[in-house]
């Protein structure tokens, strides 16, 4: 007999395209967002690309997560800064680039510690252990049957 695992939803985003443009309408709970993309690709650059999002996600979720961690140690973390970047290699390979920067009073012990929690934050675990998008049947008035 195999388990089958429950999965609870603990986040919910919503992206909407209207009109011949690439820019995109996103609600991520009960805030707004939009991704576009650059003149060099056909959009209008007036907001992020989906790719910078994505970005976006992974530094401020590893700003939060070690904020969260060292404020429950009552270590001396002023700033964290995360430094991200998207590369394209040969055959369409791609990899993301992090750099943190920790600023405070933290000795070595501390500095190394924060750096290994930052490789299993969720975003980072999400990003990186390839998490599997499932189809769900489209809804709404135009759908097809």
């Amino acid at each position: 007999m195999t388990e089958s695992i429950e999965y609870v939803r603990s986040a919910a985003a919503v992206a909407t395209s209207t009109g011949d443009d690439y820019r995109v309408e996103i609600r991520a709970g009960r805030h707004q967002l939009a991704a576009d993309e650059p003149e060099s690709a056909g959009g209008a650059d007036t907001a992020s690309t989906p790719v910078g999002l994505l970005l976006s996600a992974l530094g401020s979720c590893t700003a939060i997560t070690l904020r969260m961690y060292a404020q429950r140690k009552q270590w001396p973390l002023e700033t964290v800064r995360v430094h991200l970047g998207y590369e394209k290699g040969a055959d369409k390979a791609v990899r993301i680039t992090r750099r943190i920067d920790l600023i405070g009073e933290l000795d070595q012990a501390q500095r190394a510690r924060l750096l290994d929690i930052a490789e299993r934050t969720p975003v980072t675990r999400a990003v990186g252990s390839g998490t599997p998008i499932i189809a769900a049947e489209p809804r709404g008035p135009h759908s097809p049957a």
